[in-house]
């Protein structure tokens, strides 16, 4: 891996299944982390004593960032921690089900709010941090940017939206030495995904090329791999990490 050794990374929803993974590598590089969370503080805390106990270092912050503000406390605190940010991974946010006929104006932003106004508002934040000394930031976005699924409009147009920010953000900021680049993940696996939808981890398996879920370190080894001087020249990109499904023809 990468040796971070001295950076300074924070992971938004850092106690959720992909968050808990990328804050693991990140870890395992070397970095502190910040395990951010909204309200899963056992989880959180349990995070921080696995890297504590396997000689890393860690702080669990919590945040609500559907508030700006609470976006910004929150970067000011992880900086504030070991006096410096080097990489913010933002991963927070909600995936819920719904038919696009019917879904009112409020259950579209609700998904707004979490998916893509946190994103701007961590962003602008660590922006500001980050242009003393340059750093990187990470969006986790989804394949369903660009490939739909059904009863998740509002959940795919924001993806989508994430992603043409991190583009955004890597031309604007990509001056004061702070690249910017997101990572779209396919199906992951989490406990009992098998049993809640397995025709859905069935029809998954047999798409992809891979032959498998992905695993929470699939994503956080794209995560360290951007963060890192090995991915120096790299801003702005989507780095889609789903077991070659979006190879797949769909005709």
């Amino acid at each position: 891996m990468p040796d971070l050794t001295g950076q300074v990374v924070l992971v938004t929803g850092a106690a959720g299944t992909i968050g808990r993974g990328v804050a693991l590598r990140f870890a395992a590089a070397g970095a502190a982390v910040v395990a951010h969370y909204r309200t899963a503080a056992d989880a959180a805390r349990a995070l921080v004593k696995q890297i504590e106990s396997g000689g890393g270092s860690a702080l669990a912050l919590s945040a609500d960032l559907a508030a700006e503000e609470e976006c910004h406390r929150l970067v000011t605190e992880a900086a504030a921690w070991r006096g410096r940010l080097t990489a913010l991974v933002n991963n927070a946010g909600v995936q819920p089900t719904q038919e696009l006929p019917g879904m009112t104006l409020a259950d579209w932003r609700a998904v707004a709010d979490l998916n893509v106004h946190s994103v701007v508002a961590c962003t602008q934040a660590a922006a500001a941090v980050l242009r003393e000394g340059g750093g990187s930031v990470t969006h986790i976005a989804s394949i369903e940017a660009h490939r739909p699924a059904p009863h998740h409009a509002h959940y795919s147009a924001a993806k989508a939206a994430v992603v043409m920010h991190a583009r955004s953000a890597a031309l604007e900021y990509g001056p004061y030495g702070i690249r910017v680049n997101s990572v779209s993940p396919g199906l992951i696996a989490r406990p009992g995904i098998e049993n809640d939808w397995p025709e859905g981890v069935r029809r998954w398996q047999e798409a992809a090329p891979a032959g498998r879920l992905g695993r929470p370190d699939d994503v956080g080894d794209a995560c360290v791999f951007l963060a890192s001087p090995m991915a120096s020249w790299i801003t702005g990109h989507d780095l889609v990490v789903d077991g070659g499904v979006s190879a797949r023809p769909g005709w």
